[in-house]
């Protein structure tokens, strides 16, 4: 199977062995990873409010419950614009390079996520407030839709062959860095708070800070430079006039596989960050506190782990890292409830912080396994768009599923039926792809 995939499209193989003077591998990593930190710090703030209090200053006519599935449908609008930011700056991130589409979106995101904590509530504006909360998320989508893979090229197009997976991990760590910062950040306010100033003004607080992690990466983009291949392929005037298009038409297959390959750890991730603080509060009638702190700590575990895991996948190859971490997490979403329904604070993090190590395990080599799939001169792209059209079916409408499954069935077993379901697809995806990890870039 390996060798039909492999078969496709073939260009000349560049190396990134010398490239030149190298960036400083310590800012590379901070600028690469600062970008999927704001969007994660964004996507948890978002994601905590909306069980937290989205359901009752936004949706203020429904139960807990159903406010909370509604507040999640909002949640999904950030991803379902993701592929038009895919098509639109992945197509410009391979004609006019990767860092001057990043400043670009980081900007954007971070504009955004400010003016959601400006946004009067239902009870001012009425039925206005959740409309343009529902744009506001689009926005916010469309800008990350091109954020990401231009974050993982920044570091994996600067280092050397043998780093790879290393580098673009640095990436990775954006994820649990940002979820870190936004619950703890949350955490802190409502430990200071009451109940009552946290729903009228508190919830806006963290929203409004995250323009300080716009300015930090507005710093730390400005001071690297273009990546050595893509100034390699614009020297030799082989650019792409349409990447989007030769995407789809040349390297389709690589596009399927890619993006299946992130929907089952997308979908793990979702039910750790996303649905457990619903799950504890809603539905084991325990204090936001217990969940909050099992999602800080278990945040720790993955950030240090994505790395770890992505220099294992240099060693030992993309696949068999990624598909053991598919094979534990699938087994963990059975053993995640038996040990949540205990309502044991300890028990309910260690399901936490196991569940985020065996997720590590795919998501330490997914950015280096997604991007080396596809050649420099649509490598923006063809990561673009595996990762925002796969983000629809995983990480988009996850919280979504999984909240309608327990509310349909009652049944966390459901939960872990679909959990594995997705899983399962991302190991047939990695059964189909060629290993990237030894292998020269390709031009």
């Amino acid at each position: 199977m390996d060798a039909s995939v492999a078969s496709l499209d073939q260009p000349a193989p560049v190396s990134t062995e010398n490239p030149g003077k190298r960036a400083d591998i310590r800012r590379l990593a901070a600028a690469s990873s600062i970008g999927t930190t704001l969007e994660w710090y964004d996507f948890t703030v978002y994601n905590l409010m909306a069980a937290l209090v989205f359901n009752v200053i936004f949706f203020p006519s429904f139960d807990p419950l159903a406010g909370t599935v509604i507040a999640f449908s909002t949640y999904a609008v950030g991803y379902l614009s993701r592929p038009l930011g895919g098509i639109v700056f992945g197509s410009l991130g391979d004609k006019l390079g990767r860092r001057w589409v990043l400043v670009a979106t980081l900007i954007l995101m971070g504009t955004v996520t400010g003016l959601m904590g400006l946004l009067p509530t239902y009870e001012t504006w009425g039925i206005w407030s959740p409309i343009i909360l529902v744009l506001l998320r689009f926005l916010q989508g469309a800008a990350i839709g091109g954020e990401w893979a231009g974050s993982v090229l920044l570091s994996m197009e600067h280092g050397e062959d043998r780093h790879r997976g290393r580098n673009a991990s640095f990436t990775q760590v954006g994820p649990a860095c940002g979820t870190l910062l936004g619950a703890g950040f949350i955490a802190l306010i409502t430990f200071v708070m009451t109940p009552e100033t946290f729903q009228e003004w508190g919830w806006r607080i963290p929203f409004l800070s995250s323009v300080l992690l716009v300015m930090l990466g507005f710093w730390l983009r400005r001071g690297v430079d273009e990546t050595p291949v893509f100034k390699s392929i614009e020297a030799k005037q082989a650019k792409v006039d349409a990447p989007v298009r030769e995407v789809f038409v040349g390297h389709w297959r690589r596009l399927l596989i890619a993006g299946s390959a992130r929907i089952g750890s997308d979908i793990v991730y979702a039910l750790l960050v996303v649905f457990t603080l619903a799950y504890v509060t809603n539905v084991l009638h325990l204090p936001r506190s217990t969940a909050l702190t099992a999602t800080i700590i278990g945040s720790v575990f993955h950030a240090v782990s994505v790395p770890l895991f992505g220099m294992l996948s240099d060693r030992l190859g993309r696949r068999p890292v990624y598909a053991l971490g598919a094979v534990l997490s699938l087994g963990w979403g059975f053993v995640f409830f038996v040990l949540l329904d205990t309502a044991s604070p300890v028990l309910i993090c260690l399901a936490v912080i196991v569940g985020m190590i065996f997720q590590a395990m795919m998501f330490g080599p997914q950015a280096a396994f997604v991007t080396e799939q596809f050649p420099t001169r649509v490598r923006y792209a063809g990561s673009s768009l595996a990762y925002t059209l796969a983000g629809i079916v995983g990480s988009g409408l996850a919280p979504l599923v999984i909240t309608g499954i327990f509310k349909v069935w009652e049944s966390s077993l459901a939960v872990s039926l679909y959990i594995a379901g997705g899983l399962m697809i991302t190991l047939v995806a990695l059964a189909f792809a060629r290993e990237t990890a030894h292998k020269p870039l390709e031009e």
